[in-house]
Protein backbone atom coordinates (compact mmCIF):
# COMPACT_ATOMS: atom_id res chain seq x y z
CA UNK A 1 0.00 0.00 0.00
CA UNK A 2 1.67 3.96 -1.10
CA UNK A 3 2.93 5.57 1.47
CA UNK A 4 0.69 8.59 0.50
CA UNK A 5 -2.49 7.13 0.89
CA UNK A 6 -4.99 9.99 1.72
CA UNK A 7 -1.56 12.20 2.47
CA UNK A 8 -1.75 15.96 1.49
CA UNK A 9 0.86 16.58 -1.10
CA UNK A 10 2.64 19.20 -2.78
CA UNK A 11 4.12 18.96 -6.17
CA UNK A 12 6.12 21.62 -7.50
CA UNK A 13 6.60 21.64 -11.45
CA UNK A 14 3.48 19.43 -11.45
CA UNK A 15 3.20 20.78 -15.29
CA UNK A 16 6.88 19.22 -16.28
CA UNK A 17 7.35 15.87 -17.60
CA UNK A 18 8.02 13.94 -14.43
CA UNK A 19 5.84 15.94 -12.21
CA UNK A 20 2.39 15.06 -14.46
CA UNK A 21 4.02 11.34 -14.18
CA UNK A 22 4.45 11.72 -10.51
CA UNK A 23 1.11 13.23 -10.06
CA UNK A 24 -0.59 10.98 -12.06
CA UNK A 25 0.58 8.06 -10.04
CA UNK A 26 -0.11 9.94 -6.77
CA UNK A 27 -3.82 10.50 -7.41
CA UNK A 28 -3.79 6.86 -8.59
CA UNK A 29 -2.59 5.93 -5.07
CA UNK A 30 -5.08 7.94 -3.57
CA UNK A 31 -3.24 11.19 -2.38
CA UNK A 32 -4.34 14.32 -2.51
CA UNK A 33 -2.28 16.12 -4.56
CA UNK A 34 -1.92 20.08 -4.45
CA UNK A 35 0.02 21.78 -7.70
CA UNK A 36 1.57 24.93 -7.43
CA UNK A 37 1.70 26.34 -10.70
CA UNK A 38 3.52 29.37 -12.29
CA UNK A 39 2.09 29.52 -15.85
CA UNK A 40 -0.90 27.15 -17.64
CA UNK A 41 1.38 24.84 -19.87
CA UNK A 42 -1.95 24.09 -22.15
CA UNK A 43 0.50 21.34 -23.50
CA UNK A 44 1.49 19.41 -20.84
CA UNK A 45 0.16 16.37 -20.31
CA UNK A 46 -1.07 17.32 -16.86
CA UNK A 47 -3.63 19.76 -18.55
CA UNK A 48 -4.12 17.45 -21.66
CA UNK A 49 -4.91 14.49 -19.58
CA UNK A 50 -7.37 16.51 -17.48
CA UNK A 51 -5.05 15.19 -14.47
CA UNK A 52 -4.80 18.95 -13.42
CA UNK A 53 -8.77 18.67 -12.64
CA UNK A 54 -8.41 16.31 -10.07
CA UNK A 55 -5.81 18.45 -7.90
CA UNK A 56 -6.11 21.59 -6.33
CA UNK A 57 -4.20 23.80 -7.89
CA UNK A 58 -2.42 27.21 -6.54
CA UNK A 59 -1.23 29.57 -8.79
CA UNK A 60 2.28 31.03 -7.49
CA UNK A 61 6.24 31.50 -8.21
CA UNK A 62 8.39 29.53 -6.21
CA UNK A 63 10.76 32.89 -6.04
CA UNK A 64 8.03 34.07 -3.90
CA UNK A 65 7.92 32.69 -0.24
CA UNK A 66 4.25 33.82 0.41
CA UNK A 67 3.19 31.73 -2.47
CA UNK A 68 4.95 28.89 -1.28
CA UNK A 69 3.76 29.00 2.54
CA UNK A 70 0.14 29.93 1.54
CA UNK A 71 0.18 26.21 -0.88
CA UNK A 72 1.33 24.66 2.00
CA UNK A 73 -0.47 26.28 5.06
CA UNK A 74 -3.78 26.50 3.44
CA UNK A 75 -3.91 22.75 2.44
CA UNK A 76 -2.59 21.33 5.30
CA UNK A 77 0.50 19.60 3.38
CA UNK A 78 2.93 16.64 5.27
CA UNK A 79 4.46 15.83 1.96
CA UNK A 80 6.56 17.96 -0.51
CA UNK A 81 8.16 16.96 -3.69
CA UNK A 82 9.93 19.77 -5.12
CA UNK A 83 10.49 19.69 -8.90
CA UNK A 84 10.23 23.02 -9.53
CA UNK A 85 12.97 24.28 -11.23
CA UNK A 86 14.81 25.94 -14.40
CA UNK A 87 15.68 22.73 -16.14
CA UNK A 88 17.75 23.42 -19.08
CA UNK A 89 21.79 23.95 -19.64
CA UNK A 90 21.21 26.41 -22.66
CA UNK A 91 18.81 28.62 -20.99
CA UNK A 92 21.10 28.44 -17.37
CA UNK A 93 23.91 29.51 -19.68
CA UNK A 94 21.79 32.50 -21.52
CA UNK A 95 20.23 33.90 -18.55
CA UNK A 96 21.88 32.56 -15.22
CA UNK A 97 20.26 35.18 -13.40
CA UNK A 98 16.63 33.43 -14.01
CA UNK A 99 18.17 30.23 -13.29
CA UNK A 100 19.84 31.33 -9.94
CA UNK A 101 16.29 32.54 -8.73
CA UNK A 102 14.50 29.74 -9.76
CA UNK A 103 16.50 26.74 -8.39
CA UNK A 104 18.44 28.46 -5.79
CA UNK A 105 16.09 30.88 -4.65
CA UNK A 106 13.39 28.81 -4.83
CA UNK A 107 14.24 25.91 -3.32
CA UNK A 108 15.57 27.90 -0.26
CA UNK A 109 12.11 29.56 -0.15
CA UNK A 110 10.54 26.23 -0.21
CA UNK A 111 12.30 24.73 2.57
CA UNK A 112 12.00 27.89 4.60
CA UNK A 113 8.14 27.94 4.35
CA UNK A 114 8.19 24.32 5.43
CA UNK A 115 10.75 25.11 8.43
CA UNK A 116 8.18 27.34 9.56
CA UNK A 117 5.34 24.80 9.34
CA UNK A 118 7.47 22.55 11.28
CA UNK A 119 6.25 19.60 12.32
CA UNK A 120 3.02 19.67 9.93
CA UNK A 121 5.61 18.96 6.87
CA UNK A 122 6.74 15.59 7.88
CA UNK A 123 8.28 14.66 3.81
CA UNK A 124 10.31 16.76 1.97
CA UNK A 125 12.12 14.94 -1.33
CA UNK A 126 14.20 17.59 -3.32
CA UNK A 127 14.81 16.72 -7.09
CA UNK A 128 18.30 17.57 -7.91
CA UNK A 129 20.90 16.50 -10.99
CA UNK A 130 23.58 14.25 -11.63
CA UNK A 131 24.80 18.00 -12.84
CA UNK A 132 25.07 18.94 -8.89
CA UNK A 133 28.48 17.50 -8.63
CA UNK A 134 30.08 19.51 -11.71
CA UNK A 135 33.53 18.31 -13.43
CA UNK A 136 35.00 15.16 -11.80
CA UNK A 137 38.09 13.60 -12.22
CA UNK A 138 37.09 9.97 -11.92
CA UNK A 139 33.35 8.16 -12.26
CA UNK A 140 30.77 7.27 -11.68
CA UNK A 141 29.67 10.15 -9.55
CA UNK A 142 28.80 8.62 -5.73
CA UNK A 143 27.48 10.37 -3.10
CA UNK A 144 30.77 11.00 -0.96
CA UNK A 145 32.11 13.13 -3.90
CA UNK A 146 32.17 17.27 -3.27
CA UNK A 147 29.70 19.03 -5.03
CA UNK A 148 32.21 20.85 -8.10
CA UNK A 149 29.37 22.81 -10.43
CA UNK A 150 31.38 25.73 -12.00
CA UNK A 151 28.44 26.44 -15.19
CA UNK A 152 25.95 28.15 -14.39
CA UNK A 153 22.92 25.17 -14.36
CA UNK A 154 25.44 22.74 -12.06
CA UNK A 155 25.97 25.64 -10.02
CA UNK A 156 22.58 25.85 -9.22
CA UNK A 157 22.00 22.53 -8.66
CA UNK A 158 24.90 21.96 -6.30
CA UNK A 159 23.70 25.41 -4.44
CA UNK A 160 20.54 23.17 -3.79
CA UNK A 161 21.88 21.04 -2.28
CA UNK A 162 23.75 22.18 0.29
CA UNK A 163 21.50 24.88 1.32
CA UNK A 164 18.96 21.24 1.35
CA UNK A 165 22.04 19.48 3.81
CA UNK A 166 22.14 22.97 6.08
CA UNK A 167 18.10 22.91 6.30
CA UNK A 168 18.20 18.87 7.15
CA UNK A 169 21.09 19.32 9.52
CA UNK A 170 20.42 22.73 11.44
CA UNK A 171 16.75 22.90 11.58
CA UNK A 172 15.97 19.07 11.39
CA UNK A 173 13.59 19.90 8.59
CA UNK A 174 12.97 16.24 7.04
CA UNK A 175 14.09 16.36 3.66
CA UNK A 176 16.38 14.35 1.51
CA UNK A 177 17.47 14.49 -2.23
CA UNK A 178 17.19 12.66 -4.94
CA UNK A 179 20.03 12.95 -8.06
CA UNK A 180 19.35 11.63 -11.36
CA UNK A 181 20.69 11.63 -15.11
CA UNK A 182 19.16 12.05 -17.65
CA UNK A 183 15.14 11.37 -17.56
CA UNK A 184 13.74 10.89 -20.57
CA UNK A 185 9.77 9.81 -20.90
CA UNK A 186 6.43 10.95 -22.92
CA UNK A 187 5.25 14.03 -21.98
CA UNK A 188 8.66 15.74 -22.67
CA UNK A 189 8.10 19.13 -24.64
CA UNK A 190 11.36 20.67 -24.32
CA UNK A 191 12.66 19.17 -27.72
CA UNK A 192 16.20 20.75 -27.61
CA UNK A 193 16.38 18.07 -26.02
CA UNK A 194 17.99 14.62 -27.09
CA UNK A 195 15.64 11.62 -26.54
CA UNK A 196 12.06 13.84 -27.80
CA UNK A 197 14.19 16.13 -30.60
CA UNK A 198 15.63 12.91 -32.41
CA UNK A 199 11.95 11.18 -32.16
CA UNK A 200 10.26 14.48 -33.67
CA UNK A 201 13.18 14.81 -36.22
CA UNK A 202 13.12 11.14 -37.26
CA UNK A 203 9.24 10.74 -37.69
CA UNK A 204 9.14 13.99 -39.91
CA UNK A 205 11.69 12.16 -41.81
CA UNK A 206 15.13 15.03 -40.87
CA UNK A 207 18.02 13.79 -39.57
CA UNK A 208 18.82 14.62 -36.33
CA UNK A 209 21.00 17.20 -35.12
CA UNK A 210 23.87 16.92 -32.13
CA UNK A 211 24.89 20.04 -29.92
CA UNK A 212 27.85 18.01 -28.77
CA UNK A 213 30.51 16.22 -30.94
CA UNK A 214 28.48 12.83 -30.05
CA UNK A 215 30.81 11.77 -27.57
CA UNK A 216 29.37 13.03 -24.21
CA UNK A 217 28.34 10.23 -21.55
CA UNK A 218 25.36 10.35 -19.99
CA UNK A 219 22.82 8.23 -17.66
CA UNK A 220 19.40 7.88 -19.27
CA UNK A 221 16.45 6.90 -17.16
CA UNK A 222 13.22 6.41 -17.77
CA UNK A 223 10.54 8.76 -16.14
CA UNK A 224 8.76 5.87 -14.56
CA UNK A 225 11.73 4.94 -12.48
CA UNK A 226 12.33 8.27 -11.75
CA UNK A 227 9.18 8.76 -10.09
CA UNK A 228 9.16 5.41 -8.14
CA UNK A 229 12.98 6.40 -7.03
CA UNK A 230 10.76 10.10 -5.57
CA UNK A 231 8.10 7.36 -4.30
CA UNK A 232 10.26 5.47 -2.22
CA UNK A 233 12.97 8.33 -0.49
CA UNK A 234 9.42 9.51 0.49
CA UNK A 235 8.41 6.91 1.85
CA UNK A 236 11.21 5.78 3.57
CA UNK A 237 12.31 9.11 4.99
CA UNK A 238 11.16 8.06 8.44
CA UNK A 239 14.04 5.46 8.80
CA UNK A 240 17.98 5.47 9.57
CA UNK A 241 20.01 6.97 7.16
CA UNK A 242 17.66 8.57 4.92
CA UNK A 243 16.57 11.99 6.82
CA UNK A 244 19.72 15.29 5.38
CA UNK A 245 20.99 12.28 2.71
CA UNK A 246 21.45 12.72 -0.90
CA UNK A 247 20.76 9.64 -3.13
CA UNK A 248 21.67 9.11 -6.62
CA UNK A 249 19.23 7.12 -8.87
CA UNK A 250 20.65 5.79 -12.44
CA UNK A 251 20.83 2.87 -14.90
CA UNK A 252 24.32 2.37 -14.76
CA UNK A 253 24.95 2.09 -17.82
CA UNK A 254 26.32 5.19 -19.71
CA UNK A 255 25.37 5.94 -23.46
CA UNK A 256 27.04 8.44 -25.47
CA UNK A 257 24.60 11.34 -27.30
CA UNK A 258 25.50 8.99 -30.53
CA UNK A 259 24.36 5.92 -29.29
CA UNK A 260 21.43 6.86 -27.68
CA UNK A 261 20.34 8.95 -30.58
CA UNK A 262 20.97 5.61 -32.91
CA UNK A 263 19.07 3.72 -30.65
CA UNK A 264 16.25 5.62 -30.96
CA UNK A 265 16.16 5.83 -34.55
CA UNK A 266 16.73 1.71 -34.73
CA UNK A 267 13.61 1.58 -33.08
CA UNK A 268 11.56 3.81 -35.44
CA UNK A 269 13.34 2.42 -38.65
CA UNK A 270 15.16 4.61 -39.53
CA UNK A 271 18.70 4.18 -39.79
CA UNK A 272 18.94 6.20 -42.98
CA UNK A 273 19.03 9.26 -40.98
CA UNK A 274 22.60 10.07 -39.99
CA UNK A 275 22.86 12.37 -37.40
CA UNK A 276 24.30 15.94 -37.76
CA UNK A 277 27.30 16.78 -35.72
CA UNK A 278 27.46 20.53 -34.71
CA UNK A 279 30.20 20.42 -32.36
CA UNK A 280 29.09 23.45 -30.82
CA UNK A 281 28.17 22.85 -27.21
CA UNK A 282 29.32 25.10 -24.55
CA UNK A 283 29.51 25.21 -20.75
CA UNK A 284 28.77 21.71 -20.61
CA UNK A 285 29.97 18.53 -18.56
CA UNK A 286 31.70 15.64 -20.77
CA UNK A 287 30.82 12.57 -18.76
CA UNK A 288 28.36 12.25 -16.96
CA UNK A 289 26.92 8.56 -14.87
CA UNK A 290 25.93 7.89 -11.64
CA UNK A 291 26.33 4.92 -9.08
CA UNK A 292 23.14 3.79 -7.65
CA UNK A 293 24.59 1.42 -4.68
CA UNK A 294 23.52 3.65 -1.71
CA UNK A 295 20.11 3.53 -3.11
CA UNK A 296 19.79 -0.25 -3.64
CA UNK A 297 21.11 -0.67 -0.35
CA UNK A 298 18.79 1.87 1.92
CA UNK A 299 16.30 2.12 -0.37
CA UNK A 300 15.80 -1.32 -2.00
CA UNK A 301 15.64 0.94 -5.53
CA UNK A 302 16.65 -0.41 -8.71
CA UNK A 303 15.38 0.35 -12.41
CA UNK A 304 12.04 -1.71 -13.44
CA UNK A 305 12.34 -0.30 -17.43
CA UNK A 306 15.32 -1.56 -19.86
CA UNK A 307 16.44 1.28 -22.13
CA UNK A 308 14.69 -0.61 -25.30
CA UNK A 309 11.25 -0.80 -22.76
CA UNK A 310 11.59 2.93 -21.96
CA UNK A 311 12.18 4.30 -25.60
CA UNK A 312 9.62 1.82 -26.85
CA UNK A 313 7.14 3.38 -24.48
CA UNK A 314 8.21 6.97 -24.83
CA UNK A 315 8.02 6.65 -28.64
CA UNK A 316 4.64 5.50 -28.70
CA UNK A 317 3.77 8.51 -26.69
CA UNK A 318 5.45 10.25 -28.72
CA UNK A 319 3.39 8.86 -31.66
CA UNK A 320 -0.05 9.60 -30.77
CA UNK A 321 0.83 13.00 -29.55
CA UNK A 322 2.57 14.50 -33.04
CA UNK A 323 -0.34 12.28 -35.11
CA UNK A 324 -2.73 14.08 -33.67
CA UNK A 325 -1.40 17.54 -34.10
CA UNK A 326 -0.72 16.74 -37.75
Amino acid sequence: MSGFLGRNVLVTGATGLVGSWLVRRLLKDDARVTALIRDWEPESDLIQSGLVNRCRVVTGRLEDVNDVERALAEHEIDAVFHLGAQTQVTTALRSPLGTFESNIRGTYNLLEACRRLSPQVRTVVIASSDKAYGDADELPYTESMPLKGRHPYDVSKSCTDLITHCYAHTYGVPVAIARCGNIYGGGDLNWARIVPGVIRWAFRGERPILRSDGTFLRDYLYVEDVVEAYLVLGEKLGEPGVVGEAFNFGPERPLTVLEITREILRLLSRTDLEPIIRNEAKAEIRDQYLYSAKARERLGWTPRWSLDDGLTATIAWYRRFLLERS
